[in-house]
């Protein structure tokens, strides 16, 4: 006779077991709220306090028809699968179920990105007797950004002593993947953190981006701060991440960077997220397209054709 082991235990519970196993592992904290946040949107299409047995593809199946007829957005309910796909691994790893389910197909958006206008009017150097320490401050970020795309928790976690101006680089030892990164400056940004750090000053472990008190900015406190210097200098746009955005959109279009570059310096562990970047930007294969265009070669071949034989009769 063949036993089946069932238990009491809700999906709800296995689901913080699952935090703390993430937690243990050492998942980055907003990643962790991240997870809590999706799994409370699920909470809402489905019962989570049901043992987990009672669990199906069917029951998996109407969440996402509950999702789409409530009128979530696609890559809401992309991400909610994506985390549930990462409870189910691990409850597989644990051998607490082998239910699993597919990917939700995201919509592919083209991604927010400042003008050149919009970029021109945010690196006006500030005047430095008029202006507070956070105006300046949020200039020198700005430029930062533009240099080589960083995240505002990178930002946030920079100490003067990671800054290397002889060598012209920056050691990043927070960064997302949790793998320390080596980011190079161009000389114009070189020059604007050598004065910015005679300002700062500070010790070596002092970080050099702090708030006004000289203890680490919060990350609300970074992205208010941002929003301010933006609006001030008219523009709507406040997102830090667009700046990433626009960081990758120049550097492959107009400056013609390459993708494997391009990975190295946004410190993606693999190359699925920069060709993201390459796809998304793919509207901008129009610039000189009469170049390249079959179409085109042909009827100037044409055109010319038809000009060499007016010029013979």
């Amino acid at each position: 006779m063949k036993i089946s082991m069932k238990t009491n235990t809700s999906v709800a519970e296995y689901f913080e077991d699952f935090l703390l196993a993430k937690r243990a592992q050492g998942t980055a904290d907003k990643t962790i709220q991240s997870y809590n946040y999706h799994f409370n949107a699920v909470k809402r299409h489905l019962d989570v306090n049901v043992p987990i047995e009672e669990w199906n593809k069917s029951k998996l199946n109407a969440m996402i028809n509950s999702m789409r007829i409530s009128g979530l957005a696609t890559n809401s309910i992309s991400s909610y699968v994506r985390t549930l796909k990462s409870f189910f691994s691990w409850c597989n790893e644990e051998g607490i179920t082998n239910l699993n389910m597919p990917r939700y197909k995201s919509e592919e958006t083209v991604k927010e990105t400042y003008s050149n206008n919009e970029l021109q009017k945010l690196l006006k150097k500030p005047n430095l007797r008029k202006c507070n320490f956070a105006e300046y401050r949020s200039w020198v970020i700005v430029n930062l950004l533009l240099n080589n795309g960083c995240r505002a928790a990178t930002i946030r976690n920079i100490q003067n002593q990671d800054v290397d101006l002889d060598n012209q680089v920056i050691y990043l030892r927070h960064t997302k993947n949790k793998k320390a990164q080596v980011i190079p400056l161009c000389s114009e940004l070189c020059s604007i953190i050598r004065e910015y750090m005679r300002v700062r000053g500070g010790e070596d472990s002092a970080y050099l981006f702090p708030n006004e008190s000289g203890e680490q900015l919060k990350e609300y406190a970074l992205r208010s701060s941002i929003a301010r210097y933006n609006n001030r200098r008219g523009v709507q746009k406040t997102s830090i991440h667009s700046f990433r955005h626009t960081f990758a959109r120049k550097y492959l279009v107009d400056c013609g960077g390459n993708a494997f570059t391009l990975q190295r310096l946004l410190g993606h562990s693999t190359l699925d997220m920069t060709k993201h970047y390459c796809a998304i930007f793919d509207a901008d294969i129009v610039k000189n397209y009469d170049n390249f265009s079959p179409l085109a070669q042909l009827k100037s071949n044409a055109n010319k054709i038809k000009m060499d034989r007016n010029k013979t009769r």
